[in-house]
């Protein structure tokens, strides 16, 4: 493939993801950006964490963590737990809250997708489709 269409083809793909993502910012109305709900959807997958392996999973630095983190505590959408056998260690968990707020922006974020994805034919989502599983497992 030539290096300008693989730059075409990797600039509209980013403006399109980045467009979803200012879209959801919009109608998603309860002071949280997308990266706070990457926290909570992490905490709710799997459980009580620590910050660090959060921020590591999720490639955010330390410091982004803990600034998104005191924004999801104030909140109460997160806990902090100290480990009962070792005090230092302080675990995040994702409060009854959290979870209707990770609930309400995932629905958000469906009704979104839904809507830009209906422009398509049924052959384009198929071979959209196609493609997305083709380059996840290459991921």
């Amino acid at each position: 493939m030539k290096e300008q269409t693989i730059f075409e083809l990797i600039h509209n793909m980013d403006k399109f993801t980045n467009g979803v993502i200012v879209q959801w910012n919009k109608t998603f109305s309860d002071d949280l950006g997308v990266s706070h709900i990457l926290v909570l959807g992490h905490l709710k997958q799997k459980g009580k964490s620590r910050p660090s392996d959060i921020a590591k999973i999720l490639g955010f630095t330390p410091p982004t963590l803990s600034y998104l983190s005191e924004k999801l505590v104030g909140k109460k959408l997160v806990t902090r737990k100290m480990d009962e056998s070792d005090r230092r260690i302080i675990y995040l968990e994702i409060t009854d809250k959290g979870a209707e707020i990770l609930k309400q922006a995932t629905l958000e974020g469906e009704r979104l997708r839904i809507k830009l994805f209906e422009r398509l034919t049924e052959e384009e989502r198929a071979q959209l489709a196609g493609l997305y599983k083709k380059l996840n497992n290459e991921v």
